[in-house]
């Protein structure tokens, strides 16, 4: 990727993260935001800002990076469609939901030059001046397609992501991906803020609060996001984090009848039945020299190919010529 040259639409916490992490990895970044607050610090970093749209994709980038919010996605792909050089350009961006973003490219006519991607990286911060190029150190991506996706603009993505950020992805299609990021991001998010919004109306909420350690923090963390940001993902994926939360439900109150009941057998049975989960973590912390091999990709099938290597827990780390995936074996949670 030295030398290549990426667009990056909105310089906020994930877009200047990775915009930064490029630079610094010899790709030629340039950035456009809607306000030009971060171009003398990024400019300093090695990002070539400019003042339009246009100019970004005047540039002809191998590839746009849309960076902005999910709710300006909409205007941003009206305005970038008559702008885009589709034979030089591929497109894609890192929302937190795959759907709803394809639909909307699909209705920009952008659909045949657009490749989705999630990286699984973040903090409970926003802005540029909280990005960190180190943010994206040994991040897993998503990488999502359907049977129109074209293989070449899937490589592009691929090695952007692998060579330009020496990262490693999965690739899945858009629906596994939002029923995934609903059940280990969204529904944790409203969890997360269901506690402490429950720590908010007790009456020893500060005595609470005084004793709170470590596993409150990490429970809670994710609920310090700015509280409109969060709502705003999960809103966009609303169908299936409602389904978590009505099964979440039913798994509390079942534990809390337990408790009433004194059923020692049920409330066993809660404490015990995630043990896969432990192991599966229990087995990463070991897997210092995850195995590693090349798989050929058939043009007819690379999307189910990787489809099932991901449901395997391999991740794609390389790409030797066009079409041999290097994929990594880790441990996988088995039941």
């Amino acid at each position: 990727m030295t030398g290549v040259t990426v667009g990056i639409v909105g310089l906020g916490l994930i877009g200047g993260s990775l915009a930064r992490h490029l630079a610094a990895n010899g790709s030629h970044v340039i950035a456009w935001n809607h306000r030009p607050h971060p171009y003398e610090q990024a400019r300093r970093d090695g990002i070539t800002c400019v003042d339009t749209l246009d100019e970004l994709a005047s540039a002809r980038p191998q590839l746009i990076v849309l960076c902005n919010p999910l709710k300006a996605m909409p205007d941003m792909l009206s305005r970038l469609a008559p702008l885009i050089d589709r034979g030089t350009t591929t497109l894609t961006d890192v929302g937190s939901v795959k759907g709803l973003v394809r639909q909307q490219v699909v209705s920009a006519g952008l659909g045949d030059c657009y490749v989705g991607a999630h990286p699984m990286t973040g903090t409970e911060h926003s802005g540029f001046e909280a990005s960190d190029p180190g943010l994206f150190d040994h991040a897993l991506w998503a990488i999502t397609v359907d049977e129109s996706t074209d293989y070449q603009r899937f490589l592009t993505v691929a090695r952007m992501i692998t060579e330009g950020c020496a990262n490693r992805c999965i690739v899945i299609d858009d629906t596994t991906h939002d029923r995934a990021a609903a059940l280990i991001s969204h529904m944790p998010h409203v969890v997360a803020t269901a506690l402490i919004n429950e720590l908010t109306d007790n009456p020893d909420r500060n005595i609470a609060a005084a004793l709170a350690a470590g596993s409150w923090r990490d429970m809670t963390r994710v609920a310090l996001t700015d509280p409109q940001r969060t709502r705003a993902m999960v809103d966009e994926d609303a169908e299936n984090v409602q389904t978590l939360l009505r099964h979440m439900a039913d798994r509390l109150t079942r534990v809390a009848d337990a408790l009433q009941h004194g059923d020692t057998q049920a409330i066993g049975t809660f404490f015990s039945h995630g043990q896969p989960f432990r192991d599966y973590k229990a087995a990463c912390v070991h897997d210092a020299a995850a195995t590693r091999i090349t798989m050929p990709l058939e043009p007819a099938s690379w999307r189910s190919q990787l489809l099932q290597s991901a449901r395997q827990g391999e991740q794609l780390v390389a790409l030797r010529g066009d079409m041999r995936a290097v994929i990594e074996r880790h441990p996988a949670v088995s039941v």
